[in-house]
C-alpha cells in the first residue's frame, strides 16, 4: 500500500528515487516525483526489494553509474546531464502469467517529462452477474470472505530472491467478489494507480477490505497487477478510528498501488473484492459480511509503443567478496492444509545459507522461519510465528542467536511473546523472554 510522506516541503535536497515494481517503495518514487519542490527524478524497475544493479526480475540497470552521475551534479557542481534526464521513468511490464518467481520480466522503459501525467482514464462500473461493463448499475452484492483468503498475495515487500511474488490469483478469486470484464479488443497499458470507488454497508461495527486488479488470461489464469487495502474503520482518515454504523451505508475511494503493466488484447481485467487478505492483514474479530450497493473503478491508460524510451548502460560494480560457500541458499513457501481440524497454513522457510570469508576466515549463517496458520470460519484462531537463527565462527569459537515470536489475539487484546537465546559454544549464555497484551482498539 501507499507510503505517503505528509511534509514534503520538509525535503529540500536533490532526490534521486529508485525503486522496484516487486518492493514496498514503488508508491514512493511516484509521491516524490509527483509533490518535492527540489530536484528530483524517479525510476521504477521490474525488481524485488534489492539494488537494481544485481536485483531480479532482470533487466538490471547501474545503480551505481546513477548514484555516481547524481553525487557528481550535486555534490561536486559537475555538469552530468541528470537534470535532462526524464521525471518519472518506469518499466512497463508485459503482462504474463501468474508465478511466485520470475528471473525476468519482458517489456520496455516509458518516460514522462512531468508527473503525474494525466493519462486518460478508462472508467468501468460493477454490474450484477459478476461483469464490468461501461454504465453504472445498482448491485446488491454480499462479499463474506473465507478468513485464509490472501494466501496467494506473495509478499508485501519480496526481498529474499525466493518464491515471494504472487502467484495465481484464481483461487483468492474464488473467495472474493470478482467482476471481469469482456475480452479486450486492444492492448491497454495500464500506468498509474487505479482508482476504486464504492459504496458498501457492513453488518460489523470493524471491517477491512482487500480489492486486486487482475489480467485474466484466455484460459482462466489470474495474474495479480496491483491491490489496496483498508481498515474501513479509517474510511475518513488515519487520525481516529471509526467504527461503522451496521447495515448503514458509506462510500469510500481507495487507491490502488501504482503498477506499470500491459494487458494484451483478447484478455480480460478482474476486480476482486474480499473482507479478508491473510496474512498480510490481520483479520477483524468476527466474521464479516459486506453488501456491495455500486462499484466503479478508473484506471489511467497510457498510449505508447514498443520501443524502448530509455537506454541504461551496462550495470558495473565491483567484482564480488570472496566467500567460500558451506551451505547453499534455499526458499521454500508452501501452505497445507489439516484435513481433520481445517486449519490452513503457510509455511516459508528462508535458508540463506553458510559462507566462509577468504580473507578473514569467518563463517556467517542464518535461517529465518515464519508460520502463519488461521482456520477459514475463523478468524480468532489466527496465529503468527517466527524463529530466526542467526551465527558466527571461527576456528573452535561460535556464537548464535535463536529468536522467537508469536502472535495470537481474542475478542479484546493482541497477545504477543518474544525471545531471545544467545550462545556461544554452543552455551546458553543469555535469554530473554518477554510478553504483552495489547487491547483492541475500538475508536
Amino acid at each position: 500500500m501507499a507510503q505517503v510522506c505528509e511534509n514534503y516541503e520538509s525535503i529540500t535536497a536533490a532526490t534521486l528515487a529508485i525503486g522496484g515494481w516487486g518492493d514496498a517503495y514503488k508508491n514512493t518514487v511516484s509521491h516524490l516525483v509527483r509533490n518535492l519542490t527540489a530536484p528530483v527524478k524517479g525510476i521504477v524497475g521490474p525488481w524485488v526489494h534489492k539494488y537494481p544493479h544485481f536485483a531480479v526480475p532482470e533487466p538490471r540497470i547501474g545503480f551505481l553509474q546513477e548514484a555516481l552521475r547524481w553525487w557528481d551534479q550535486w555534490l561536486k557542481g559537475q555538469e552530468t546531464g541528470v537534470m535532462q534526464d526524464p521525471a518519472y521513468t518506469a518499466y512497463l511490464m508485459d503482462g504474463v502469467r501468474p508465478k511466485s518467481w520470475y528471473d525476468q520480466r519482458s517489456g520496455h522503459w516509458i518516460t514522462e517529462d512531468k508527473w503525474p501525467a494525466g493519462f486518460p482514464n478508462r472508467r468501468w462500473y460493477m454490474q450484477p452477474g459478476g461483469h464490468l461493463e461501461d454504465l453504472p448499475s445498482s448491485l446488491n452484492t454480499k462479499v463474506s470472505s473465507k478468513q485464509n483468503c490472501g494466501g496467494a498475495a506473495g509478499e508485501y515487500c519480496a526481498i529474499w530472491l525466493g518464491p515471494e511474488m504472487p502467484e495465481d490469483q484464481r483461487y483468492d478469486d474464488a473467495l472474493s467478489a470478482c467482476f471481469t470484464s469482456k475480452p479486450l479488443g486492444e492492448r491497454c497499458d495500464i500506468i498509474g494507480s487505479p482508482t476504486v470507488k464504492l459504496r458498501l454497508s457492513s453488518d460489523q461495527p470493524i471491517a477491512q477490505i482487500a480489492v486486486r486488479l487482475n489480467h485474466i488470461h484466455p484460459d482462466g489464469a489470474s495474474t495479480r497487477m496491483t491491490y489496496g487495502v483498508l481498515n474501513l474503520c479509517h474510511r475518513n482518515g488515519h487520525t481516529v478510528a471509526q467504527p461503522l454504523v451496521p447495515d448503514e451505508e458509506f462510500e469510500i475511494s481507495l487507491d490502488l498501488d501504482q503498477m506499470a503493466y500491459r494487458v494484451p488484447a483478447g484478455h480480460c481485467v478482474r476486480v476482486a473484492i474480499s473482507t479478508c487478505y491473510w496474512p498480510l492483514l490481520w483479520p477483524s474479530p468476527v466474521p464479516v459480511e459486506l453488501t456491495l450497493h455500486a462499484g466503479e473503478i478508473n484506471i489511467p491508460i497510457r498510449k505508447s509503443g514498443d520501443q524502448d524510451e530509455r537506454i541504461f548502460p551496462t550495470p558495473e560494480a565491483d567484482q564480488p567478496w570472496q566467500v567460500e560457500t558451506i551451505r547453499p541458499t534455499q526458499n521454500e513457501r508452501r501452505q497445507v492444509i489439516d484435513m481433520n481440524s481445517g486449519i490452513v497454513s503457510l509455511e516459508i522457510i528462508d535458508d540463506f545459507g553458510s559462507t566462509k570469508d577468504s580473507d578473514h576466515g569467518l563463517v556467517h549463517g542464518s535461517v529465518a522461519r515464519e508460520w502463519w496458520s488461521i482456520h477459514p470460519d475463523d478468524p480468532l484462531s489466527a496465529s503468527g510465528r517466527t524463529h530466526w537463527t542467526y551465527e558466527n565462527s571461527r576456528d573452535d569459537w561460535s556464537v548464535r542467536t535463536e529468536t522467537y515470536a508469536n502472535m495470537t489475539s481474542d475478542s479484546e487484546y493482541f497477545h504477543l511473546t518474544a525471545q531471545l537465546e544467545a550462545y556461544e559454544n554452543n552455551n546458553l549464555v543469555f535469554e530473554k523472554v518477554v510478553s504483552e497484551s495489547i487491547k483492541r482498539h475500538q475508536r
